[in-house]
């Protein structure tokens, strides 16, 4: 876990992305990619919409360009190995199309109802289309912890792949913990998971709840705020209790939850 793709876009969200990137890059001894996004308006309806279109495009590009100077000139005195490239279009799939060597893509997710850019919508996007893990931190966020993991554990392929990517991750903690809401559907047990993590190093402590009439977000909320988790490590887009179908524990999750989440699918 060596690459860390960092999306650069001048919205609310931007300073967030950038410190956990900073950190998490830094944590892993590794190298920074960021693709900074010059977004396409949307613009239609009118004969004039072309020539409106155009200038909001170079107002864009105008912006970006503002921010990559800035932004470069901290990065110039950071630790970390890093470079750069500029594009132009939609978020999702820019990064997307940029994901192709990385190891993880640090997002965010707005706490309020700012319509633009959705970050929730964009990281959902991401999400189902690469297979690697995605950082999603909110936008309050100003130092990103590694010391106390939790991996939210349903015995199911999602889960089991992001954890097994994050190893990387979690060997740089100074504890982890496996959680379970059993269902009755778990292919694994949270103990397998465990001796897995041992063969890498990593001492994890367990803990079930057979608590079946909370919904799982909050049984996981309620886990990491007792424990004292720093992050949520979690499959998306299962079926199982703990990562249902997006819509549901996931969604819940990005809109609500204080801490980072190492999201994968």
């Amino acid at each position: 876990m060596k690459n860390i793709l960092l999306l650069v876009h001048d919205d609310a969200g931007q300073e967030a992305r950038l410190q956990a990137a900073l950190d998490v890059t830094r944590a892993l001894d590794g190298h920074l990619r960021c693709i900074d996004v010059a977004v396409f308006p949307a613009i239609v309806g009118d004969p004039y919409s072309g020539a409106a279109s155009a200038m909001l495009l170079a107002e864009e590009r105008e912006r970006e360009s503002a921010n990559k100077t800035a932004l470069t000139a901290r990065l110039a005195h950071e630790d970390v190995a890093w470079d750069w490239a500029d594009v132009t279009g939609a978020i999702a799939e820019s990064v997307i199309a940029a994901a192709t060597l990385a190891d993880m893509i640090v997002l965010n997710r707005q706490l309020d109802d700012l319509p633009y850019p959705d970050m929730r919508d964009i990281a959902s996007r991401i999400l189902t289309q690469v297979r690697k893990p995605v950082l999603a931190v909110p936008d309050s966020l100003e130092r990103l912890k590694l010391d106390r993991a939790l991996v939210a554990w349903d015995g199911r392929e999602s889960a089991a792949a992001t954890m097994r990517a994050s190893v990387p991750l979690l060997a740089l903690a100074q504890e982890v913990e496996i959680f379970m809401a059993r269902d009755g559907g778990e292919r694994a047990e949270p103990t397998e998971a465990a001796e897995y993590l041992s063969r890498h190093g990593i001492h994890a402590s367990v803990r079930t709840v057979d608590d079946r009439r909370q919904a799982a977000d909050r049984l996981i909320a309620e886990e990491a705020e007792r424990w004292r988790a720093d992050y949520v490590v979690m499959g998306a887009y299962n079926h199982g209790r703990l990562m249902e179908a997006f819509g549901g524990v996931t969604k819940r999750l990005l809109s609500t939850s204080a801490l980072p989440l190492l999201l994968g699918h």
